[in-house]
């Protein structure tokens, strides 16, 4: 499988990104090792989880997708080389636990290394901008993981244009490392925010793009269609938003490249996001082997001009 350089990190990565939000949450860990063994056999390498996965279940505290992760890493040490491991720092994890402080940093890098069972990580990202912190503290705390190994390259989350242009401008009058991967939200129905002028911004200066919500919350998947299908799974909530003229638009345009090409909705809405300008991979969750099978299949599916154009058109706002 033909990989895609992610910016000046000096990655390579596969152009489909498994999403570990779900790991220890909609995901038993028997399901998400299948899950992880059948992404993997397929020729992908790249996972993506955080700190933060998935606090916001009940009685859980943060950590528990990496922990997961982890534990599939040490069952056969012969992975850790094979995938490129992604996270992040910043989200709030309870009092002296958040932000991107240097001092936040040094702690959350060895808390997420002990977790994933590994000494480095490839990818780490800031989750969020942190505006009590100068940028120069938390991209020097950064320099001082590059230099020790524990991280190959960095990255930012949820930066719009000013925010990452001003990081990037600090990182060259400091001397300091560069953001090189930029992970926004991205898909057929939210697109104003990368569009606009992050995306300008990422090809010019070289960063990778890794986008989230790639299919919208699972909306793209066609599963929710009104307001009775919410309830279908934990995401419904997320997805109430989508239910309108717009959204109906978009699932009618998915529906006929489906019918078109024999591909589910949801791998024609990951063969336009790969398909898009600037953007190395999206990252795709799953709660099932057989879902993780429809993941690679859109990895594969090129789709025209004519069938890209549809779908342009029907998610215009």
């Amino acid at each position: 499988m033909e990989k895609r350089k992610l910016g000046r990190s000096g990655l390579e990565i596969a152009p489909l990104v498994f999403g570990g939000n779900v790991f220890g949450w909609t995901a038993d860990e028997a399901t998400s090792f299948a899950m992880l063994d059948r992404f993997t056999d397929a020729g992908l390498d790249a996972i993506d989880t955080a700190d933060a996965y998935s606090r916001w279940v009940p009685g859980h505290v943060g950590g528990e997708s990496e922990t997961i992760i982890g534990k599939w890493l040490a069952a056969d040490a012969s992975r850790r080389g094979k995938v490129t491991l992604i996270t992040k720092v910043g989200v709030d994890l309870g009092p002296d636990k958040k932000g991107l402080s240097a001092r936040r940093i040094v702690a959350a890098v060895e808390d997420s290394l002990r977790r994933l069972q590994t000494d480095y990580i490839d990818l780490y990202l800031s989750h969020y901008p942190d505006t009590a912190t100068p940028i120069e503290e938390t991209l020097g705390a950064y320099d001082t993981l590059l230099k020790q190994g524990k991280v190959r390259a960095i990255g930012c989350s949820n930066y719009d244009n000013a925010q990452l242009r001003a990081a990037l401008d600090a990182a060259d009058a400091g001397k300091l490392p560069r953001y090189t991967v930029l992970q926004p939200e991205y898909n057929l129905l939210d697109r104003a925010g990368f569009e606009s002028t992050l995306r300008d911004l990422c090809i010019a200066e070289d960063l990778g793009v890794i986008t989230y919500y790639s299919l919208a919350s699972g909306f793209l998947s066609g599963k929710y269609r009104s307001a009775d299908d919410l309830g279908k799974s934990a995401r419904g909530g997320r997805v109430e938003k989508y239910l309108n003229p717009r959204g109906m638009r978009v699932l009618a345009a998915l529906d006929t490249v489906a019918a078109e090409t024999g591909a589910k909705p949801a791998e024609v809405a990951l063969a336009w996001l790969i398909a898009q300008r600037g953007v190395t991979a999206p990252i795709a969750s799953a709660t099932s082997v057989e879902q993780v099978d429809s993941l690679v299949r859109s990895v594969s599916l090129a789709l025209s001009a004519q069938q890209l154009a549809l779908l342009d058109q029907a998610s215009q706002a």
